[in-house]
């Protein structure tokens, strides 16, 4: 099995947690690097990762990808048993893909791409007010949580929150204990787990790595929901700016 991924991708680092969680070897292969870019292509006609090769099947989206391993190895599961709770964990899932991943990505840009300006005035206060209204969605989903998000062990609701909670606090965010009890105790259950310590030192390791020799720093690739975000928190003369300029990637061939 092989796993088109790369290390700073919270979509790519989920698909990842769940085929280690089941115990399947893959070999991970950087989709993202200028070496790398036209064999994604071939796979992923959006040119994004994750995408994961099973011998001939192909899959690509990682709520896709997740489905597809749940099916095809089943144990241990990644899903609660009932149909109701699995819907609770599907919605967190999508809360995190589509509400906190763009605010995250968007408000880190210039903690690591290759830029000359500076962030928009009151960006990051806009992302910690939508934030905190996520994770105010995130405490009513985890009301009969265990351990982890519906059980005493990791699943899939998991492993789509963890590549965003962990990187809270490194982007200059706050998740308030006090306001979000439950959040913040299952971040601090997961810090305490080897699984996903595992991925933090791996993605910590891929950033020191990282620089325009290997991938594109420079251009960034926007999709949907992050291009959704920026003009909805009226940011759009600044990114009409970096269309016009000549830094923006679209995911379609």
């Amino acid at each position: 099995m092989e796993l088109i991924t790369n290390w700073f991708s919270p979509f790519a680092r989920k698909v990842a947690l769940a085929l280690e969680h089941k115990g399947i070897a893959y070999e991970a292969i950087d989709g993202l690097t200028h070496a790398n870019h036209a064999l994604l292509w071939r796979l992923n006609s959006r040119g994004e990762v994750p995408t994961l090769i099973d011998g001939k099947v192909v899959v690509s989206n990682s709520a896709h990808i997740l489905a597809y391993l749940e099916d095809a190895y089943p144990e241990p599961s990644i899903l609660p048993r009932d149909a109701a709770t699995r819907a609770q964990a599907r919605a967190l899932e999508r809360l995190f893909d589509t509400r906190v991943d763009p605010i995250l990505v968007n408000c880190s840009l210039w903690s690591w791409a290759k830029r000359s300006d500076s962030a928009p005035p009151g960006l990051k206060e806009a992302g910690q007010r939508d934030l905190d209204a996520a994770f105010a969605e995130t405490e009513a989903l985890l009301a009969n949580m265990g351990a982890f998000s519906f059980g005493d062990t990791p699943g899939l609701a998991d492993f789509a929150l963890w590549p965003h909670l962990a990187a809270i606090e490194p982007l200059g965010f706050q998740l308030d204990a006090s306001r979000f009890e439950r959040t913040a105790m299952l971040l601090t259950q997961m810090k305490a787990t080897e699984l996903f310590r595992d991925d933090a030192r791996r993605t910590r390791n891929f950033l020191k790595t990282m620089s325009a020799d290997t991938h594109e720093t420079t251009k960034i690739a926007w999709r949907g929901d992050r291009i959704e975000w920026m003009l909805a928190r009226g940011y759009h003369e600044w990114f009409l700016d970096e269309i016009l300029s000549g830094r923006v990637i679209w995911p379609m061939s």
